[in-house]
């Protein structure tokens, strides 16, 4: 069975297509600057290499139809027809309180989808971007929605719910829903397959580290809490994100800098956390660079991004009642040992000990804590879309 994932975004499609019998990805790419003079689809071949192509891609539809035909190029594509393509699952970003699984779309649920509009106003209209432009290209093929805030409606109301007024969840859906679900619910099933232990009983807490990062707090395979809430601005300092800061502070600087709400945005969006602070970069790469050069700006938005994380994870032991295992993934989770030490430098207390030369790995899974570590630390690299394509093949079912 060969299953499409799509990832769609305001400018951008990613995609896989996979070989569920062997769970090997047999193509991938993605397209660029969609609406631009010079946009693009870059795919990488089966030998690993990459190759660009250039096109004018003026919307969604015309993009799906330019992967398609790519992906049955005689010269570069993987399959000779489109109908070896069984089905088609697509990365859905806001589900809200409507969608704790991965569902068949279909008229209503797509209108429900919709609904959330208002919650994700750049990423779920791109999403049904992807949707629309499948259907009416292939119209008979099955497609499949991959919620990435499904994980964590498991959530209790005491943990998702704002201390503001009530009628304003009642009204308009205020409170915490969580983003990279799909990413946790991948990595808290994977580390029980690779530690050999069962979800029933495991107090796990998820560390999601990236240029975008959240943590979560997973019980019994569940997810009980997270750090990112109605928006993925929320919880760490990431990349280009403050993460938490005092609401009040926020109203300090729109008065002070003659900003109006989309301005705040843009500042808490997309110029504050690693940049903002370090004036260097969003890249961590180049933030360990800088910081390698004594860079004090760069030294100091390190130290605030690893305290951050390792907050979080106290926080979390304290909502578990404790810890069994703490697992990083996402890119600087995954590769950056730095990072990991940095963060378990301090948990010595909760029963952490990192084994140091055990940390040097990079983009594999691996248990890094010493042997006699009370807490196993693991890094487990994320499969999102070997997750979408799995419950795609599980609802289709062939």
């Amino acid at each position: 069975m060969k299953i499409l994932v799509l990832n769609c975004g305001s400018s951008s499609i990613k995609y896989k297509l996979f070989d569920m019998t062997s769970k090997e990805v047999i193509a991938q790419g993605g397209i660029e600057k969609i609406g631009l003079k010079d946009s693009f689809l870059k795919l990488t071949l089966p030998n690993g290499e990459k190759k660009v192509l250039a096109k004018d891609i003026p919307e969604h539809t015309i993009g799906v139809e330019f992967i398609l035909q790519t992906l049955t190029n005689p010269e570069y594509g993987a399959i000779r027809s489109l109908d070896e393509i069984d089905a088609v699952g697509h990365r859905m970003v806001h589900g809200g309180e409507r969608f704790s699984k991965s569902v068949l779309l279909d008229k209503e649920i797509l209108e429900a989808f919709a609904a959330c509009n208002d919650l994700a106003p750049l990423h779920n209209p791109a999403n049904l971007k992807g949707v629309d432009a499948v259907s009416a290209i292939l119209p008979n093929i099955p497609q499949v929605g991959v919620f990435d805030t499904a994980f964590h409606q498991t959530m209790p109301d005491y943990a998702y719910l704002y201390a503001v007024p009530y009628e304003l969840y009642e009204k308009y859906g205020v409170r915490r829903y969580g983003f990279h679900g799909t990413s946790h619910r991948y990595v808290s099933q994977r580390v029980c397959e690779f530690l050999g232990v069962k979800q029933e009983g495991l107090k796990l807490i998820t560390c999601h580290i990236g240029n975008g990062g959240s943590i979560a707090a997973v019980k019994d395979g569940k997810c009980i809490d997270t750090t990112m809430g109605l928006t993925p601005l929320e919880g760490l300092m990431m990349g280009t994100r403050s993460g938490d800061i005092d609401a009040g502070a926020v109203t300090f600087i729109m008065d002070k800098e003659g900003l109006n709400t989309t301005g705040i945005s843009n500042l808490l969006n997309k110029k504050s956390g690693v940049l903002g602070v370090s004036g260097v970069s969003s890249d961590m790469r180049e933030l360990e660079a800088a910081v390698a050069e004594g860079n004090p700006r760069a030294i100091l938005a390190e130290k605030m991004y690893f305290y951050r994380i390792k907050k979080y994870i106290g926080a979390y032991a304290a909502a578990l009642g404790g810890v069994d295992v703490i697992l990083f993934t996402g890119g600087v989770g995954e590769n950056q040992a730095t990072c990991r030490a940095g963060v378990c430098e301090g948990l010595e207390f909760m029963g952490v000990k990192l084994d140091a030369v055990k940390n040097k790995v990079r983009g594999e899974e691996a248990i890094i804590s010493a042997d006699d570590s009370k807490v196993k630390v693991v890094v487990i690299p994320t499969d999102e879309e070997l997750l979408i394509a799995s419950d795609t093949m599980a609802i289709v079912g062939k």
